[in-house]
């Protein structure tokens, strides 16, 4: 098969590269040309130019077999959901001009929510117009990266504490990059038709859980979750030297999380944490990085 990654060598990029080198022609597309190098040693075929050149795009596209769409947020400047919508509306294009039949999104859990979300409300977008296309799509929620919280760490070393504006008994579905990339080449080289939704979901765990888990790890058995207020979620994330625009989106998300929103789809259609990556295995990692 002819299958193109978008998204690089990142996280996911790099796993799924990994996966799917052996048996598949790969073209990783990047715009970074010093990552030239690091795609063709893993066995692909580096694309270098923009996601939001439909003409470089569709030429990518062209033959392939299935494409992995990811359309990563801009996290800087403004106007953050349109841009990132814009950058989806440019995929579908460039997917509609190469003829391109099976896609998998990387989406989000909490993605079937139109607003009060944060950054998932742009892929909520981008769902809708990927389910206008003529081709098998895969829409791959991903649950909250555990990796986000190695933002924790100065909080964590420096005041003793770990937390965002929702609750500890919040429970938080999680996913692990390595366990994204592996649903998403399973689901790449399925034959599948039509649009369908599945969920990648590692672990389903309290924050008190987390804040347990990752204390221990580090030295601090009793590190406690707090509870901020919204305002001070985002004057926190503000003062980090988080944009301000991506602040506020991120201190949606935490309210979308502590009032359930975010989860709700996940827990009522009874999907499970399928991923082998669990929090304990993750607070190793955690340990290893801190």
């Amino acid at each position: 098969m002819k299958i193109i990654i978008s998204g690089s060598l990142g996280n996911i990029g790099q796993h799924l590269t990994t996966l799917l080198a052996k048996e598949n022609e790969l073209v990783v597309i990047s715009s970074n040309a010093d990552r030239k190098a690091a795609i063709e040693a893993l066995g692909a075929t580096a694309a270098i130019g923009s996601i939001n050149d439909v003409d470089f795009l569709s030429q990518t596209f062209a033959g392939a077999d299935a494409l992995f769409a990811m359309t990563p947020p801009n996290m800087g400047g403004q106007n953050i959901i349109e841009n990132t919508v814009n950058a989806g509306k440019v995929f579908a294009k460039a997917i509609e001009n190469a003829n391109v039949p099976r896609i998998v999104m990387l989406s989000s859990i909490g993605a079937d929510v139109e607003k009060g979300t944060g950054p998932i409300a742009g892929l909520h977008q981008i769902e809708k117009i990927y389910n206008e296309l003529n081709a098998s799509v895969t829409f791959l929620r991903a649950g909250y990266f555990y990796t986000n919280h190695y933002n924790d760490v100065p909080l964590i070393k420096n005041a003793g504490i770990i937390g965002a504006n929702f609750p500890a008994e919040t429970k938080i579905p999680y996913v692990h990059p390595h366990d994204i990339a592996v649903a998403a080449a399973e689901e790449l080289q399925k034959q599948t038709t039509g649009k369908n939704v599945r969920y990648i979901v590692s672990d389903f765990r309290s924050a008190a859980d987390t804040a347990s888990l990752l204390g221990s790890a580090t030295g601090n058995p009793t590190l406690p979750w707090v509870e901020f207020t919204d305002e001070q979620s985002l004057q926190g994330m503000i003062g980090a030297g988080l944009p301000e625009e991506m602040a506020h989106l991120y201190t949606e998300m935490g309210q979308g999380l502590r009032e359930g929103k975010i989860q709700t789809d996940f827990v009522n259609n009874n999907h499970q944490a399928e991923g082998i990556t669990k929090l304990e295995d993750f607070a190793q990692e955690f340990k290893s990085k801190f």
